[in-house]
């Protein structure tokens, strides 16, 4: 249990990766808009490090506990049977295209604003496979349709005396 605890807490360093996404998406538009048409080097670079602070945070998001949800939002996602497929085939879609651009990018093209930005694209790809399987252990854990306990109702059980209860009990 401590070591599950342990992990919880050193997923929030999640916020502070995205935090850092946030600000390499916005500092090249800091200096102006000309200066952003006249560089589009710096905007690549700084989009590149974007994607990778950004998997990162998903890599990290990833250690969170999965019997646990978010909020009620996720919750009514994931208990949900025909919305939580949905959820995770369209993260699996997502993570296709994702890598996909990143490999093609980084291995097939020779050119080299493309190839520099498919280095962040392979580090979200795989930050969002390990987020696909967390969303596939929240869904197993959260979904109505197979973790729920029958409900019994005591005016439907017969109560016996302990003796007629034990296995071997003659009377």
């Amino acid at each position: 249990m401590r070591i599950r605890r342990i992990f919880q807490i050193i997923s929030y360093l999640q916020y502070p990766l995205m935090l850092l996404a946030l600000f390499f998406s916005i500092k090249p538009y800091l200096r102006g808009f000309e200066y952003v048409v006249h560089n589009l080097d710096v905007l690549l670079q700084y989009y590149n490090y974007v994607l990778i602070f950004a998997g990162l945070s998903i890599s990290f998001s990833t250690l969170q506990d999965t019997r646990k949800v978010q909020n009620n939002f996720s919750r009514k996602i994931w208990e949900n049977p025909r919305k939580g497929k949905k959820m995770i085939g369209l993260i699996s879609g997502l993570v296709i295209l994702v890598l996909g651009y990143g490999i093609f990018g980084y291995f097939i093209t020779e050119n080299e604003k493309i190839k520099e930005l498919s280095f962040g694209a392979i580090v979200l790809g795989i930050g969002l496979i390990g987020f696909l399987k967390t969303a596939i252990e929240v869904f197993d854990n959260h979904r109505l349709d197979k973790n729920t306990i029958p409900e019994i109702h005591i005016s439907k059980v017969k109560l016996v005396p302990l003796q007629k209860a034990v296995v071997g009990y003659k009377n």
